[in-house]
């Protein structure tokens, strides 16, 4: 019989609890269960390890040398797991505020699952990021991907108009799309969403005033430069003195995608896929999307 890691794990847990009961429940296992991975293990070695009496167990003098040495090996593998674990993160990228508590919880459940780490970096163009590979996986808005990413729509939100503090829009507790489109709408080109193409034809913003990240869109917007369109979620983590968010009927919603290089998929990557696609946040919609390689 060869010699696994359950068989050395039991040995120890024997010989620290003293007992076959207390070990079996440190292990979650039946006792039945317990007897016979010890007795596999002394079958194996050849030796007796262990003295049973109807009361005590006490080791042999053999248990006692084998046991210094099995607790070296334990120590040894485990603190190479860890060492492993710390080294196992997960570059996740994304280009502005992600929904909350939404994106908190689909990284808890990751890290849970894994064991690995999910570290979060912003980046304002999260296109050259994910092809440079400094970020292994990507939360993204935009509609257009380079080619060889693959995308999937993981969520819909809400999509609130923005507008200046001081425009007379901003006493308005509901704004129609169509008429958000007759005033002229600050694109964000780089990472933004919004953009002229959601409007029907004919009903298009007169202008656009073009930026390439969500900083200059605030700032544009707050100066009067035009008004603007945003998820539901950065309406609540973008807050600006100089913004009013109002929100808006009948506007496309703002889907929420996870963008990736197929070459470089990892299990790392798929257990990181399984936990985002869990359920999509209050507010919010799930649409089914095909991968796109």
């Amino acid at each position: 019989m060869d010699l696994q890691l359950r068989h050395l794990r039991a040995f120890s847990a024997v010989a620290d609890a003293g007992s076959f009961t207390a070990a079996s429940a440190r292990l979650r296992i039946t006792q039945p269960a317990l007897s016979r991975t010890v007795q596999q293990l002394e079958s194996s070695l050849g030796v007796q390890l262990f003295e049973r009496t109807s009361r005590t167990v006490e080791l042999t003098a053999a248990g006692r040398d084998f046991l210094l040495r099995v607790r070296a090996v334990l120590h040894d593998l485990d603190h190479a797991v860890a060492d492993v674990r710390r080294e196992r993160i997960l570059r996740v990228g994304f280009s502005w505020v992600l929904p909350d508590p939404w994106a908190a919880e689909k990284v808890a459940s990751f890290e849970a699952a894994t064991g690995a780490q999910a570290d979060l970096l912003r980046r304002d163009d999260i296109d050259a990021a994910l092809l440079s590979g400094e970020v292994d996986v990507a939360l993204i808005r935009h509609e257009t991907v380079p080619d060889g990413v693959a995308v999937r729509t993981l969520l819909n939100e809400p999509r609130v108009a923005a507008v200046s503090s001081r425009s007379p829009l901003a006493a308005l507790d509901r704004i129609d799309w169509l008429e958000l489109g007759t005033h002229p709408v600050v694109v964000n080109t780089l990472n933004g969403n919004t953009r002229p193409g959601l409007w029907p034809p004919g009903k298009r913003p007169p202008r656009t005033v073009e930026c390439r990240n969500y900083d200059e869109w605030i700032a544009l917007i707050a100066a009067g430069r035009g008004v603007g369109a945003t998820a539901a979620s950065a309406a609540g983590s973008y807050l600006h003195t100089g913004i009013v968010y109002i929100a808006l009927t009948g506007a496309p919603p703002v889907p929420l995608k996870l963008a990736w290089l197929p070459r470089r998929r990892s299990p790392l990557m798929r257990s990181f896929m399984e936990a985002v696609t869990g359920p999509a946040p209050a507010g919010s919609s799930r649409r089914a999307a095909p991968e796109a390689e």
